[in-house]
């Protein structure tokens, strides 16, 4: 049963998250935190190779994800899949607007809007959510599109030059307060939040838009985002790791979706049903992550109400995004992030183990409770690997090699196959390489995994801070537009 009534309303007052632990999720944590605790002291206990369990453990969880991901993404190897909304006529389709969100990014703005104007199938409205910037933001939106400033919390007229285009000023408040004020603003089924460093190919709404109008029950979609960084050395090294880490994370989302059980869809490029939206509260400003933050609040309204909602990862609509272009950026994004999805795991405990929403109850959730830990798994792993080198423990390192060597080998193997069914899911010339993903995989867990795993592990601090801010983006890599 679906239910999107009122197109025209406006959020209803934010009803957070009040779980608390239910039996089958106290059950399930209580099990994962016990196992790590047990998994870390069998090292200091147990001399031979069955010391390194836990390493063992954490080769074992990914192993099993990379054999999912396979399966569930093997269709795939025929092509894109196609919707039954491919020859409908604009007239046909849901209206779509688009929120841009914005703190002082007069650097990468422009870019971002000019690429929104020149899509194949354009926008009905687009809103500039202009979130208290202290930059040049202004001169860039009257200069480029002629949008002369609001006052603080108003609408600025269309623009002359983009019809459609306005720039809604805000007084500074957060980007999840941006997006429901924009929200509230917007008059079109379809909403899309892109970042304002996000630069969409000139086919994405049009993607989106075909797809919210095959499914009606479709209630938020993912774009696929390819990360950009920078010009030096070690911008190059971590766009080229990231580039592939991302490729394997969507493809991980299209296997959660094709169970039904998608719940990472990346406000950077996202769409929603704006009615859907609007029925659970709009975004949360007291989430780190606003975006995982509502997705768990459709799926849990859907479940509650058997709704039947679901979710989407489209190949079809690409974008391009800033990403970290240094460790310590790269670090600090990873920490926010991470420990977003940690609070937003604690807020939503009491959807884990129940069967009334489904896989996603039964299976998924449970999956990420143990992703909560996964970071830990691997600085635990590598530190005992470490000790064992150092102090010449033979007798240990040589199996364990043999089984790091074989995981090696797997992942090889997934990284080229993956490379292969990325370009057919978004039927894309892409510059990902078999062969670049091959060394990728050899080098990936020494170095960008270790990165990524502290991140994780500092995301605990920051979960546990309580903060809840845009971070200070890293442009200087961005020529000015």
């Amino acid at each position: 049963m679906s239910q999107f009534q009122g197109l025209e309303a406006t959020p209803s007052p934010m009803r957070r998250a009040v779980d608390v632990w239910t039996v089958p999720s106290a059950a399930i944590y209580g099990a994962i935190v016990a196992l790590f605790v047990l998994l870390v002291a069998r090292a200091f206990t147990v001399a031979g190779p069955t010391g390194w369990a836990v390493g063992a453990v954490y080769i074992g969880y990914d192993t099993l994800l990379l054999a999912f991901t396979f399966w569930q993404t093997l269709p795939l190897r025929l092509g894109p899949p196609r919707n039954g909304a491919g020859s409908k006529a604009p007239a046909d389709l849901p209206s779509l607007g688009v929120i841009v969100a914005a703190y002082n990014e007069a650097l990468v703005l422009e870019a971002t809007v000019r690429a929104l104007l020149a899509q194949t199938m354009l926008p009905q409205e687009i809103i500039i959510a202009d979130d208290g910037s202290t930059d040049t933001t202004g001169e860039v939106m009257l200069k480029a599109f002629g949008l002369a400033p609001p006052v603080t919390g108003g609408l600025s007229a269309p623009s002359a030059l983009a019809p459609g285009l306005r720039w809604l000023r805000l007084a500074h408040g957060g980007k999840a307060a941006a997006l429901n004020a924009a929200l509230a603003c917007l008059t079109t089924q379809v909403m899309i939040t892109v970042d304002a460093d996000t630069r969409l190919e000139p086919d994405a709404l049009e993607a989106m838009r075909r797809e919210f109008g095959a499914d009606p029950h479709l209630v938020a979609a993912t774009g696929v985002l390819q990360p950009t960084c920078g010009k030096s050395l070690m911008a190059r090294s971590l766009e080229l790791f990231q580039s592939y880490e991302y490729m394997r994370s969507f493809l991980f989302r299209y296997a959660w979706m094709q169970q039904n059980s998608l719940l990472l869809v990346s406000g950077a490029f996202a769409g929603y049903r704006r009615s859907a939206v609007n029925e659970v509260g709009g975004f949360d400003t007291d989430s780190l992550v606003e975006d995982y933050d509502v997705m768990n609040r459709l799926m849990r309204h859907s479940g509650d109400h058997q709704l039947g909602w679901r979710s989407m990862a489209l190949g079809g609509a690409l974008a391009h995004t800033s990403a970290p272009a240094t460790p310590l950026a790269f670090m600090r994004q990873r920490r926010r992030w991470f420990g977003g999805f940690l609070q937003t795991q604690y807020r939503f405990r009491g959807m884990v183990g129940e069967r009334r929403y489904g896989r996603l109850g039964l299976v998924m959730l449970p999956i990420t409770a143990i992703e909560s830990l996964q970071g830990l798994y691997g600085l635990f792993s590598l530190g005992f690997l470490l000790f064992y080198l150092v102090t010449g423990r033979w007798s240990i390192l040589l199996p364990v090699g043999a089984l790091i060597i074989a995981k090696t080998c797997l992942d090889i193997a997934f990284h080229a196959w993956a490379v292969i069914i990325y370009r057919r899911w978004t039927a894309k010339a892409s510059s990902l390489s078999p062969l670049v993903a091959v060394l990728v995989a050899l080098i990936e867990p020494y170095s960008f995994q270790v990165l990524r795993n502290s991140a994780s592990a500092w995301g605990w601090e920051f979960m546990l801070s309580g903060k809840v801010e845009w971070g200070v983006p890293d442009r200087s890599h961005h020529a000015a537009v």
